[in-house]
């Protein structure tokens, strides 16, 4: 079901203040308890709102470097190293991708040093061929959903 005006003001209001009562939620939307936490339960269950633990840095948690590894699988084999990927502590994020490689890493590490032993034991993995690894020097735009949820509701008021 797709979101409407009342939905993306939930969902802005979420973003902004995360660490609000559902209770203050509703009385800053002027709506009552129950239709919030009515709306909140379906954003779930839709797979709009996907959890609520808090953000953390990895910078902060002594891990300042962060790297992109374009990963290239031998065929057939996605599955498996996808699977052996989860278990690399340093891989935030991974995706299967189309263009110059099959999977995308998102990898975090203590220094160039550290990086450079997570590339090697991602290119010992069975079933990869090679890697590619791109070093990111600055964050331009931070992870961000506000302006979506605001040009949604753009769109469903219009």
């Amino acid at each position: 079901m797709p979101v409407d005006e009342l939905d993306t003001r939930i969902l802005r209001l979420l973003l902004e203040q995360p660490r609000t009562s559902v209770r203050e939620y509703a009385r800053l939307l002027g709506i009552a308890r129950g239709t919030l936490q009515a709306r909140l339960d379906r954003l779930e269950r839709d797979g709009v709102i996907t959890g609520s633990a808090p953000a953390l840095s990895p910078a902060a948690l002594g891990h300042p470097v962060l790297a992109f590894v374009h990963i290239e699988v031998t065929q057939g084999h996605l599955d498996e190293v996808g699977d052996a990927l989860a278990a690399v502590p340093e891989i935030v994020e991974a995706f299967s991708i189309t263009g110059g490689g099959d999977l995308l890493a998102r990898v975090v590490a203590r220094d160039n040093a550290h990086l450079e032993d997570v590339v090697q034991k991602l290119i010992s993995m069975p079933g990869v061929v090679r890697t590619r690894t791109e070093v990111a020097l600055r964050e331009r735009v931070a992870h961000r959903m506000l302006p979506l949820v605001e040009s949604i509701g753009r769109a469903v008021r219009t």
